[in-house]
C-alpha cells in the first residue's frame, strides 16, 4: 500500500492564510488504513484549522468529506460537484499525491493543496509500523532475490550485494535499526535451497522504466480498446 505522512499542521495552515471556505477531503483506502488521511484524520484536521483561525479573529467555513478512493473519477465526481455547487475556495487533499493530482487536473481555478507527505509503498509490520517493502522501479526483480527487493530495501539500492559496510546482518546506515537486506536475502535463498543463484551477477538495472522518460502508464488493452 502507499504510506503516507501528516504534514506539520502549521505547513498546512499556512497553504489556507487566503481562503475563506475550505474543504478538508480523505481518501478511504492506503492512507485511512496508516492513519494519515482517513475520516478520523480529516475530522482532526478541520477542528485544529477552525481553533487555529478561530483564535485569530478569523472567520473561516471549514468543511469535510471523504471518499473511498480519490485517485477515480467516479469516487471524486461528488467532490468536483460540491466544489462547483457551495462555491468552494480551496481543496485540501489527504490523499496520497496521486489524489492530489488527480484533483488538480479536474478542478479548474480552485485550488487543492497537500495535507499529507507521501513516502513509500510498504507493508504493516504491527500496530503502527509500516516499513517500505517496494520502490516501484517498473521492472521487478524480486524472482532473483528470493522475493526480497534490493532496489528498496538496501540503504544503498544495490543490486549485487552485501557492500563492505555489512556487519552481523545489519546495515551499517543504522546497524540498530536496518537489516542488511542482502543478509535477508541470503537466508531466504537458503531456505529455498537456492543460494546458488547469489552467484549469478545480476546486470545494471534499466532505470527507463523507473522515473525517466515522462509519465508512466499501464494498460489492459482488453478493456481500454471498450473506451
Amino acid at each position: 500500500m502507499i504510506v503516507a505522512d501528516p504534514k506539520p499542521f502549521g505547513q498546512v495552515k499556512g497553504y489556507l492564510e487566503n481562503f475563506d471556505k475550505i474543504l478538508v477531503v480523505g481518501c478511504g483506502t492506503c492512507v485511512t488504513v496508516c492513519l494519515s488521511g482517513g475520516e478520523a484524520e480529516v475530522q482532526i484536521l478541520a477542528s485544529g484549522l477552525r481553533i487555529a483561525f478561530g483564535r485569530e479573529g478569523r472567520s473561516k467555513t471549514i468543511l469535510e468529506d471523504t471518499v473511498q478512493r480519490q485517485c477515480d473519477e467516479e469516487f471524486i465526481l461528488p467532490i468536483l460537484d460540491r466544489v462547483a455547487n457551495e462555491k468552494i475556495d480551496a481543496v485540501v487533499s489527504l490523499a496520497c499525491g496521486v489524489g492530489v493530482n488527480f484533483f488538480a487536473d479536474r478542478l479548474g481555478t480552485t485550488p487543492i493543496f497537500p495535507g499529507v507527505n507521501t513516502t513509500f509503498y510498504g507493508a504493516g509490520m504491527e500496530p503502527g509500523l509500516w516499513a517500505e517493502m517496494c520502490a516501484g522501479c517498473g521492472d521487478c526483480m524480486t524472482a532473483h532475490t528470493g522475493g526480497i527487493c534490493p532496489v528498496a530495501r538496501c540503504s544503498k539500492h544495490l543490486l549485487n550485494g552485501p557492500c563492505g559496510g555489512s556487519e552481523k546482518g545489519k546495515c551499517e546506515v543504522d546497524p540498530a535499526n536496518i537489516d542488511c537486506v542482502w543478509q535477508l536475502i541470503y537466508d531466504r535463498l537458503q531456505k529455498l535451497g537456492r543460494l546458488e543463484e547469489l552467484q549469478n551477477v545480476l546486470p545494471a538495472k534499466d532505470w527507463r522504466t523507473a522515473s525517466d522518460g515522462g509519465v508512466r502508464r499501464s494498460v489492459r488493452e482488453h478493456l481500454y480498446r471498450l473506451k
